[in-house]
């Protein structure tokens, strides 16, 4: 496989492209969307939720979490996620200014 040569493109460019990696699947939209549809941690009942295996709902979590999207604290034996407030509000200033750009020509450009 091919290196990424992420490192040709800015800070910017890379971090949007991760946000759209972690959003490409529909189980990491549909448990952010059940983290916020809650509104408070979560411990267990995701598989339920979801409808997919706990091993598949541990992944994607990892992958939320790993980009900071949600955060997790250990109660007891288990681990309960949320949404992580400040960087949800980090990428949606990101997102906000690379999806809220206008296209700058008229309909004879292309």
């Amino acid at each position: 496989m091919g290196a990424t040569k992420t490192e040709i493109f800015s800070d910017t460019q890379n971090e949007i492209a991760l946000f759209a990696k972690v959003f490409s699947h529909p189980a990491r939209v549909a448990i952010i969307q059940h983290l916020f549809k809650i509104n408070a941690c979560i411990c267990g009942d995701l598989v339920e939720v979801i409808g997919l295996a706990q091993p598949t709902i541990s992944q994607h979590l990892k992958e939320l979490k790993t980009l900071g999207l949600i955060k997790g604290t250990v109660e007891g034996t288990s681990v309960c996620y949320c949404i992580d407030k400040d960087n949800w509000m980090k990428m949606k200033g990101v997102l906000t200014g690379f999806i809220g750009q206008d296209v700058g020509c008229n309909d004879e450009c292309c």
